[in-house]
């Protein structure tokens, strides 16, 4: 019943590509502006490094705080399509989405295998740059949460050590883990209101190691991750 309250057209483009998107009126856009920060350093081997996008999730909550349904998930993560991770499922990755979904799969953890990926539509290559993202809710859901985690692979620092042990609290997936956790942002959409632009404000980082999907707010041990988005909007047609 939950997901019959919501119709969702996905599109997600490059920046060089969002005059692509058609909107109609009463669609609804999300926008992710890139910070200095988007494109982040992973290792490969021989010193060599890449410059990887953010892992991505876009969701729909109702004003209770009950999930309503994605929107948008990167591949990777919809699909378990890590690289080098040395056999690491990424729990860590976007802990606060994958808990909110509820689908615990065969090996106990909460976010998508290969053998059972995300739904097909609903996950797309890792942009690049700002990006926009459409969704149409249905003309019954007038009032609802937009939730966006976003979260950088091997983003260590002082605080969140490579270094750190499985049980710290500060650790975050070893080696080939996060780093400095996920940061989750959330807009309140009112249509009802006659409202054409809500902000998305940052309201916490998820579990650092992705055993939980509580979303902590003390910011204070986390440096580059907070200039990995410059600015999440959510726009009215």
């Amino acid at each position: 019943m939950i997901l019959a309250l919501i119709y969702l057209s996905f599109f997600s483009f490059f920046s060089c590509q969002n005059d692509l998107i058609e909107y109609e009126k009463g669609d609804v856009k999300v926008n992710i502006e890139q910070g200095d920060e988007w494109l982040h350093d992973f290792p490969l081997f021989w010193g060599i490094n890449k410059k990887n996008p953010p892992q991505i999730a876009i969701w729909l909550e109702d004003t209770q705080g009950h999930y309503l349904s994605t929107v948008y998930a990167t591949h990777k993560i919809a699909t378990q399509s890590w690289l080098s991770a040395g056999g690491n499922r990424r729990k860590e990755a976007l802990p606060c989405w994958c808990y909110a979904r509820g689908v615990k799969y065969e090996d106990g953890l909460y976010l998508p295998t290969k053998s059972k990926p995300l739904t097909d539509g609903l996950s797309g290559a890792t942009p690049r740059g700002s990006f926009n993202v459409k969704l149409k809710p249905s003309g019954a859901l007038q009032k609802f949460v937009v939730k966006v985690e976003i979260n950088h692979s091997t983003d260590f620092n002082e605080y969140y050590p490579k270094s750190a042990k499985e049980g710290d609290a500060n650790y975050s997936g070893g080696k080939q883990g996060s780093g400095q956790p996920a940061l989750v942002y959330a807009a309140n959409i009112d249509l009802s209101s006659g409202q054409k632009t809500f902000e998305a404000n940052l309201i916490g980082h998820s579990s650092p190691d992705g055993t939980s999907g509580e979303i902590y707010k003390d910011l204070s041990g986390l440096t580059t991750a907070l200039h990995i988005v410059k600015r999440i909007t959510v726009n009215v047609q």
